[in-house]
């Protein structure tokens, strides 16, 4: 699991080993170095007589450097000076006057080069003017420079700054991300040579390794994203590897800024921010965010024993589809059923009851008790006051009896216990005032921004998407239920904290989707249930749970390729004994 902790936890863990003289710029310097050199000699690598691969040379290899003032800019020219060490042609370029001066001498010392944008490195006579801006002549010349390298190293900013890049630095980047972009849409992507002229006076060609675009490696986080909540408020050079120290930060996790970190390499600097870190109340602190790897979701995978039979395995019961929409239920009770659940049972309309039978004859079509419920997908919201009537088919009434029963209030046609209920869809607009946490609400964002401006927040789906963990803990808070907010990447807020799965590949974004996630959602919950009623934060994880299986299976019907909703419910067997396989040879 991938814990990621504030920016002021992680401060607080540095305090008292800087303060004993820790040399922690030193062990982050010499693990970046560490982690580039490996991603180049893997980059620059050679062909096998065998048809295998070997890792090539670091020596000739060029990497800039991109350095603002404070520790990330000397993180990155100490990184530097061990890379010219090794053989690496280094070029710091400096976005003003005040680079780390340890840093600095580092890398002159062992034969780096440094090009200074503003003023000059040796003089702190003059203040940073952070609002001075680059002549475009120079901002082409060092992106020409930068589409020349074999990799780039983003140290313009440390996980202390806020708010959008600016001046400089933010002209540099709004340069080089558009030369580097606008070579990727030519096909000039990282697997290929970059040749041709994507923009004026900038020539992109293959770095000396033949490798094509630079490997862009972000020091402690991408410069310009939001740290601490994801948020991207201004220009970002997207990265392929983001080496981070210490710990995981939360903007590294949640989208959108998930998006532009790239792959993740966390380094041990020594700060065990677990242990170290106490809130004022003296309980230990909790991480912003987590994210589950795969041998988390095998541990958390019930699998039957001799003695389990369809009703101890978990039934899930399903209100989905309407006579326009019979296709949602038809992928909710498809994707359980694929899932494992020991029953499913469905009740609608009997044409739709009759497609769903058509395509799952294993479906019960009958009240009885369940341990989920699976509520709403496939049916329309309830119409407002100037709205025309719903053609719900009865599904609304269906759904208020689930819904009471999940809640704490037994409904006369509703047998058994309090049980766990995922809440999509038309299911939303029929939701009590409150929620216990064992409700998961599974809303997109423009449904999460109707949900919340239903209970007096002015919001809209645009700014859900720029701020998702913010409003998912809105909802949260607003509500009490579990929030399974459905995007690119996953945002899940409960009581016990957030989760963010980014497991899924971009073709998921398809009709039916959410439906299959709803049904594996709620077959999980099943397998839990009686614990996800009495344990307040388990609902959420396991909603993080059935997230990162979601994206497997989308990954696994047609890798690297576009996917059907009813392809991703039938890859979902397969992915979880892949998952179980490998939690018994030992994840």
């Amino acid at each position: 699991m991938i814990e990621a902790w504030s920016v002021a936890d992680v401060r607080a863990a540095e305090e008292p080993l800087l303060a004993a003289g820790a040399p922690l710029m030193e062990r982050a310097a010499f693990a970046l170095a560490t982690v580039v050199a490996r991603d180049l000699a893997r980059r620059r690598s050679v062909a096998l007589p065998d048809g295998g691969r070997r890792d090539g040379r670091v020596t000739g290899a060029r990497a800039v450097l991109l350095v603002g003032s404070g520790n990330n800019g000397g993180d990155t020219l100490h990184a530097g000076a061990y890379l010219a060490r090794r053989g690496v042609e280094v070029l710091a370029v400096l976005t003003g006057e005040h680079a780390h001066p340890g840093g600095l001498a580092a890398l002159r010392d062992a034969g780096g080069r440094v090009e200074v944008l503003v003023g000059s490195p040796d003089d702190a006579s003059r203040a940073d003017r952070p609002h001075d801006h680059l002549d475009a002549h120079v901002a082409d010349r060092v992106a020409s420079q930068v589409a020349r390298a074999d990799v780039v190293l983003d140290g313009l900013v440390g996980i202390g700054s806020r708010g959008p890049l600016r001046g400089v630095a933010g002209d540099l980047v709004a340069r080089v991300s558009a030369v580097l972009d606008d070579g990727a849409r030519a096909g000039l992507d990282g697997r290929a040579g970059l040749d041709g002229r994507p923009g004026p006076g900038i020539e992109l060609r293959a770095g000396s390794g033949g490798r094509g675009r630079p490997w862009v490696v972000a020091v402690d986080a991408p410069s310009g994203i939001g740290v601490d909540d994801g948020t991207v408020p201004g220009p970002v050079l997207r990265a392929d590897r983001t080496v981070t120290f210490g710990a995981a930060k939360p903007g590294l996790l949640l989208p959108p800024a998930t998006h532009l970190a790239g792959r993740g390499a966390v380094v041990d600097i020594g700060l065990r921010l677990a242990d170290r870190v106490r809130s004022e109340d003296g309980d230990a602190a909790r991480p912003v965010v987590r994210r589950l790897e795969p041998a988390d979701v095998a541990a958390r995978w019930v699998v039957p024993g001799p003695t389990d039979h369809k009703y101890t395995r978990g039934v899930v019961g399903v209100v989905a589809g309407t006579s326009t929409y019979p296709g949602a239920a038809v992928l909710v009770t498809s994707a359980a059923v694929r899932a494992g659940a020991g029953m499913v049972r469905f009740r609608g309309p009997d044409d739709v009851t009759r497609a769903v039978l058509a395509a799952r004859p294993e479906v019960v079509p009958a009240a009885g008790r369940v341990q989920s419920w699976v509520l709403g997908p496939g049916v329309p919201p309830v119409p407002g006051p100037d709205d025309e009537p719903a053609g719900d088919g009865g599904q609304h009434d269906r759904i208020g009896s689930a819904l009471a029963a999940a809640t704490g209030e037994l409904a006369a046609d509703v047998a058994g216990p309090r049980v766990p209920v995922v809440v999509d869809a038309g299911a939303l607009s029929l939701l009590p005032e409150r929620c216990p946490p064992s409700a998961v609400l599974t809303p997109h964002a423009g449904e999460l921004a109707t949900l919340l401006r239903s209970r007096g927040d002015d919001v809209t789906r645009a700014d859900v998407e720029a701020e998702p963990l913010r409003w998912a803990r809105r909802a949260h808070a607003a509500t009490g239920a579990t929030v399974l907010l459905k995007g690119s990447a996953t945002v899940v807020v409960g009581p016990e904290g957030a989760w963010s799965q980014s497991d899924a590949p971009a073709w998921l974004a398809t009709a039916g989707a959410g439906d299959v996630l709803a049904g594996i959602l709620g077959t999980v919950l099943a397998a839990h249930s009686e614990r996800v009623v009495h344990e307040p934060g388990l609902a959420a994880e396991l909603a993080a749970v059935a997230a990162v299986v979601h994206g497997l299976a989308a990954e696994r019907a047609n890798p690297g390729g576009p996917v059907a909703a009813l392809d991703v419910a039938g890859a979902v067997p397969a992915v979880v004994a892949e998952l179980l396989a490998a939690r018994s040879e030992g994840f």
